[in-house]
């Protein structure tokens, strides 16, 4: 049986952050991130302590990196 944990929001933010995303919105409670080799904009809940697996997976889908 595989369990899913979560994961919070700021191990996502610095993984992002490491491999070369940037910041370019916070509103509300989400920030958005942009990458410069890459298209598109990630956007992760924050300050929400616990990100879902469902969140997780789309943010790995949509940056690219492995997050779990």
């Amino acid at each position: 049986m595989c369990v899913y944990t979560q994961h919070e929001e700021r191990h996502v933010i610095h993984r992002l952050l490491a491999d070369g995303w940037y910041e370019v919105a916070r509103k509300g409670s989400h920030a958005q991130f942009k990458h410069k080799a890459k298209s598109g904009r990630v956007t992760v809940p924050h300050p929400k302590r616990d990100i879902p697996i469902g969140t997780l997976k789309s943010i790995e889908k949509q940056s690219g990196v492995k997050l779990r």
